[in-house]
């Protein structure tokens, strides 16, 4: 009997490390904020956890595209040991145009974005006027003595003009803006230089990954366009969209990603560009690209492991759906993007592609007929398998721009 209840203590001992544990990782894992659909008393997660809401804190709040009520409740474990508080926000059911039909995109850039360093060579000895600025690879030069610059033209044609003067520059690294001075160098008999390679336009194919027709936004790509040398997320000055043709692809193999290969079918514009972000790019289109049916988007906590299709353009310009199961989902409320772990399982796709291939980003998931997300990034080591990110991550991005719109009406 002694022994029995020794091992019954160690037993309870153990138990009780786990559920600390839990509620410890919990705690710092989970989601903090819940959208839920119709009035719910109770959020339902993958047991053991639950969030029961407080009835009494809900408050009306109303937005051009839903009406809602916000309010709070409590994450628990096995429905009674808490964990932690979270906010939770009541709304009508959002259904959008799941597309994965390719666009092209051109972006010009809100100020000129330091690709690379290079010294310059001034009586034999090598000088950089950026660096000795404190300029960095990834700056961003939104003026210069005062005006702006959003094109290379202008910066150069400021640099010319200094005559060696010193010049005062507004650069944005991250998300801070800071002023520092530099001295142009001459280079050969008549010519300045302050040693950087700016870019301050982009263009490519990436593909949409729904349409809102009641606001008239789009959304696609699931991450931010980038430089691809300065590896940040290029400034939105303007933008445009335009239709695009897949016709041909580079197949991935392990230890190198694949691409597919296509071109701008049209130059007109069908869309303006609103926002460059983490999430992807969103902007005004006047219709979907493409004739489907509408399907629900679906919240954070209803998407899970399992399987799902891809819906995604290889070749041509009209999607396929293929296979794939939902291996990991996160829920982290810091984590804008790679929230999902997705394998590829379709034959057809694997075969034509080795998986998921560069310019796949924004290829609509879906998973018991709602729109859960979108694919981001490809393995390099593994391109059967990638990062999706929740199409609820992506809504929020739309529904900004509604909001934006109603404050400019307003």
């Amino acid at each position: 009997m002694k022994n029995f209840f020794k091992m019954l203590s160690y037993i309870c001992s153990i138990i009780s490390m786990m559920i600390f544990y839990v509620i410890g990782y919990e705690s710092v894992s989970a989601q903090s904020s819940f959208t839920v659909s119709g009035d719910k008393s109770q959020i339902s997660l993958p047991y053991p956890l639950c969030v029961s809401t407080d009835v009494d804190s809900f408050i009306s709040a109303s937005t051009k595209n839903d009406c809602t009520k916000v309010g709070s409740g409590e994450l628990k474990l096995f429905n009674s040991i808490p964990i932690k508080k979270v906010d939770i926000k009541i709304s009508n059911e959002k259904t959008v145009i799941p597309c994965g039909t390719p666009f092209g995109v051109k972006l010009y850039t809100r100020g000129v974005v330091v690709i690379n360093m290079e010294d310059i060579v001034v009586n034999g000895k090598y000088l950089n006027p950026a660096k000795d600025a404190g300029l960095q690879v990834g700056d961003i030069i939104l003026s210069a003595d005062g005006t702006e610059t959003d094109t290379n033209e202008q910066l150069s044609e400021i640099v010319s003009k200094s005559k060696g003067k010193s010049i005062k520059l507004k650069v944005r690294r991250d998300n801070v803006i800071f002023t520092t001075k530099l001295l142009p160098a001459l280079c050969g008999t008549a010519q300045y230089k302050i040693g950087v390679w700016v870019r301050d336009s982009s263009a490519g194919i990436g593909t949409m990954t729904f349409y809102d027709n009641d606001i008239g936004c789009f959304a696609g790509l699931g991450h931010g366009i980038c430089d691809s040398e300065a590896g940040t997320i290029l400034p939105l000055l303007s933008g445009d969209i335009v239709t695009a043709e897949i016709n041909g692809l580079t197949k991935s193999t392990t230890g190198s990603a694949g691409s597919l290969r296509g071109y701008f079918a049209d130059d007109n514009a069908i869309g303006t560009i609103l926002t460059n972000s983490e999430r992807g790019v969103f902007g005004k289109a006047e219709k979907a690209p493409i004739d489907n049916l509408e399907i629900p988007i679906a919240w954070k906590q209803n998407v899970h492991t399992g399987e799902a299709k891809v819906l995604s353009t290889i070749d041509g310009s009209e999607p396929k759906y293929y296979n794939i199961w939902i291996e990991n989902v996160s829920r982290n409320d810091n984590q804008e993007t790679k929230n999902m772990v997705i394998h590829v399982t379709d034959e057809e796709l694997l075969d034509t592609a080795g998986g998921i291939v560069q310019g796949m980003s924004g290829s609509p998931i879906i998973q018991d007929g709602k729109l859960i997300g979108a694919v981001t990034h490809v393995f390099v080591n593994d391109p059967t398998r990638g990062y999706a990110i929740f199409a609820e991550n992506m809504y929020e991005s739309v529904n900004e721009i509604a909001q934006n719109s109603i404050e400019n009406i307003a």
